[in-house]
């Protein structure tokens, strides 16, 4: 899996669900350096890294490259501490048309929902 948050994250497993829904479970590197400045002494997950997770298991699980063209109802629901919560289960519901997918997807750990949103990407040619 191609990723530019180099050692950011590990994708543990994944399944297509029935209804063509994927629901990944990823693992935080508490170790990265993101979190030694976002915030020291109070590590949390940045928002864009979660929005380009999203993006990077799209791609896998499609096998297209794709763009970000929109991303509405962004909503980051809880903070995601990653020396707390560093296991999430996120759940992808993927529709294709032409040149974009849509993706509706809802981040958790536990019980908590962290993020929600909707993204459309444009698909690219290589």
């Amino acid at each position: 899996m191609q990723t530019i948050l180099t050692d950011f994250y590990t994708l543990e497993s994944y399944e297509k669900t029935e209804n063509g829904s994927f629901i990944a479970n990823i693992s935080l590197n508490k170790d990265h350096d993101i979190f030694k400045g976002h915030f020291p002494g109070n590590p949390v997950t940045p928002g864009v890294c979660m929005m380009q997770i999203v993006k990077e298991l799209t791609e896998e699980f499609t096998g297209l490259k794709l763009f970000l063209k929109t991303a509405s109802n962004v909503k980051f629901m809880a903070i995601i501490n990653p020396f707390e919560t560093p296991d999430l289960k996120l759940q992808l519901d993927i529709t294709q048309t032409e040149e974009e997918v849509k993706v509706k997807n809802t981040t958790s750990f536990g019980e908590t929902i962290a993020l929600k949103m909707s993204v459309n990407y444009k698909k690219l040619t290589s």
